[in-house]
Formats: C-alpha cells, sequence, structure tokens
C-alpha cells in the first residue's frame, strides 16, 4: 500500500530542469579545463548534450511530445540572441560612466569607418561567396544558396564569445580586435535579415515585385522603423535611468538588471 502512496514524475517538468541542472553543475566544474585547455567552446558542449540527451540520442527527452518545436525553438533563439547584441552593446569600451551623456558613442563614432566596411561590402562577400559554396557543394540553385547562407554569413554574438572573452581571448587576440568583433556580431544580426527576405521573396514572386516588396516592406518598414524605435527606447532608457540614479531612486541590483529589462522590453514592442 504504501508503494501506491509513492510516485516518481518522470515527465518534462522533471527531467528538463534535472538534465539543465546536471549539464550546469558539470560543466561548471570543469569549465576552465574545457574552454582554457581545449579551446573548446561552452556553446558547442551543450549542443553536444543537447543531441546526446535528445530524440536523436538516448531519448531522455522529446521536446516534440510537450511543445510545438519549430514556435519554442524560434521564439527561444529570438530571446537568447536579443539578450546577447544587448551584451554586445554595453560591455564596448567607452571612457565616461553608465550615465555618461555620450555613452559609447566615443567608440562607435572612431569604429564607424571599420563598422561600415565590415557591415557592408566584407557581409555582402561572405553573404555571396557562401551561397556559391553552398550552390557547388550541395547541388542547390544559387537563390536557394543565397537563402541559406543568408543565415550563416552573419558573425553570431554568441559564438563569437569564445575569441572575444576568456584567457584565450585576452591573450591570443588584441582588445581592438575583439572590440570591433562584439561591435560587428552585435551589428550584423539585423543586417542580415534583408539578405534572408530578398532570397525569399526572389523565389515567391517575380524579380520587380520582389525588389519592391522588399525595398518596402524590409528595408523601409521592418528594418527602417526598427532603428528609429529603438533609436526612441534607448534615448528614453538613458534618459530614465540618469534621472533615477541622480537621485538615488535606483539600487544596485535593479541596475545591474536594467539591461536585460530594457531589452524585454524592446522585443516585446518591436514584436507588436
Amino acid at each position: 500500500m504504501v508503494d501506491s502512496w509513492i510516485h516518481f514524475n518522470f515527465g518534462p517538468s522533471a527531467t528538463v530542469p534535472l538534465l539543465l541542472g546536471v549539464f550546469a553543475v558539470c560543466f561548471g566544474l570543469v569549465s576552465m579545463v574545457v574552454k582554457e585547455w581545449l579551446f573548446v567552446s561552452e556553446t558547442l558542449v551543450a549542443f553536444l548534450f543537447g543531441v546526446g540527451f535528445g530524440p536523436a540520442g538516448v531519448g531522455a527527452i522529446s521536446p516534440a511530445d510537450w511543445v510545438d518545436v519549430p514556435s519554442f525553438t524560434l521564439e527561444l533563439t529570438r530571446l537568447i540572441i536579443a539578450i546577447q547584441v544587448m551584451a554586445a552593446g554595453i560591455t564596448l569600451p567607452n571612457q565616461g560612466n553608465l550615465t555618461d551623456k555620450y555613452l559609447y558613442r566615443r567608440y562607435l563614432w572612431t569604429e564607424l569607418k571599420s563598422l561600415l566596411i565590415l557591415l557592408g561590402p566584407v557581409m555582402t562577400w561572405m553573404w555571396i561567396t557562401s551561397a556559391v559554396a553552398i550552390m557547388l557543394v550541395f547541388r542547390l540553385g544559387f537563390i536557394e544558396s543565397m537563402l541559406i547562407a543568408s543565415c550563416v554569413a552573419p558573425t553570431d554574438p554568441v559564438l563569437a564569445n569564445s575569441i572575444v572573452k576568456g584567457k584565450f581571448a585576452e591573450a591570443k587576440v588584441p582588445q581592438h580586435v575583439r572590440n570591433i568583433i562584439s561591435a560587428e556580431s552585435g551589428a550584423n544580426d539585423g543586417l542580415g535579415y534583408p539578405y534572408l527576405y530578398l532570397a525569399l521573396y526572389l523565389l515567391k514572386f517575380s524579380t520587380k515585385e520582389a525588389l519592391t516588396r522588399w525595398f518596402i516592406v524590409v528595408v523601409l518598414w521592418e528594418i527602417l522603423v526598427s532603428v528609429v524605435l529603438g533609436g526612441i527606447i534607448g534615448w528614453c532608457a538613458r534618459k530614465l535611468l540618469q534621472y533615477a540614479r541622480e537621485r538615488d531612486w535606483v539600487d544596485h541590483d535593479s541596475f545591474l538588471s536594467f539591461a536585460i529589462s530594457l531589452t524585454l522590453l524592446t522585443l516585446g514592442i518591436v514584436s507588436l
């Protein structure tokens, strides 16, 4: 009778936090060995861990049984990328404090030429060369290859951490190179968007209609309006934070979490 009183929960509500906890604890114990001795990023280790315990591995968890995998993956990656892009932005060097009127402006203006070169001709060349390589290797059409290449051409801010942070990066990669990689990786995720939709529209519509839709919907509406909204939100947030800090209304913990809160706010607004 006692056995009927005791139940074990092997559902996702137990297995998912269990596996996340196992990974976090185990990786935390050997993180220095993995990242500084073996030069393997935590992103790759987490990916292999998920594959090993997922449906393709031992099958300990099967997300398809309890969530809509495409939608869940999309929203989760949007959130992760948004936080990482914000982190890349706030780690850029500046010569003032966090309430400085010219916060980050000095670095962006100083490196404006380098950023424009990386985000313009260099990224476009990466997109084209990636598309050609994909077309030759996988025997796809050029437009289909352009679509895939638009996903691999931008520098991922999460993966870029392996060469901009840590003892190895500090010892082997110059500071100015790490800074420009952080700035470029944070900016080009958004700039990969027009390349993606250009290929999608070329697949669905005629060339003239595709270019017209792409310019009006993607460039003018979704990108330009998002940039304006981001500028307005950032300016208002800086003013409000500066105002609150000058009057000692913000405690230390809330001040540190302000960037994440601002990320969620911005993500929610532009998703409307």
